[in-house]
């Protein structure tokens, strides 16, 4: 599991390769990902946007923005948390995302919060020794 704390939101991120939808005959890869978001501070936040940056093993990157996540703007009081799970394609075996959520708190304050950076691998990524 890949976890990251920012103003005391903990984002934890867990990839799965998932074989039974991906083709790799035709250059098809696709994972699930789930996250967990978690307030351990002491102040009441709503997820507003979403910002991901997704990078295939031969460096074609696709950015995604949009409102909340899994379509639902969670508010978050200290001590809940908010768990989602969804899946990103690959034209490759393997890649990486990146990300973040823009918080906003309950005076209106907006802050961004770092998703940290995980692998995607699948079982077809020949591993090189350098």
């Amino acid at each position: 599991m890949y976890d990251k704390v920012t103003r005391s939101i903990r984002v934890q991120v867990a990839p799965s390769y998932l074989d039974d939808q991906s083709s790799p005959d035709d250059e098809y890869f696709v994972w699930a990902y789930s996250v967990v978001i978690k307030n351990e501070g002491s102040e009441v936040v709503q997820l507003k946007t979403r910002y991901w940056r997704i990078t295939d093993a031969k460096g074609k990157i696709e950015e995604v923005h949009g409102p909340g996540v899994v379509g639902e703007q969670p508010v978050l009081h200290p001590g809940e948390s908010f768990n989602y799970t969804s899946g990103a394609p690959l034209a490759t075996s393997s890649g990486f995302m990146l990300g973040s959520y823009q918080m906003e708190t309950a005076t209106g304050e907006m802050f961004d919060v770092e998703i940290p950076a995980f692998s995607l691998d699948s079982p077809h990524t020949s591993a090189q020794i350098h």
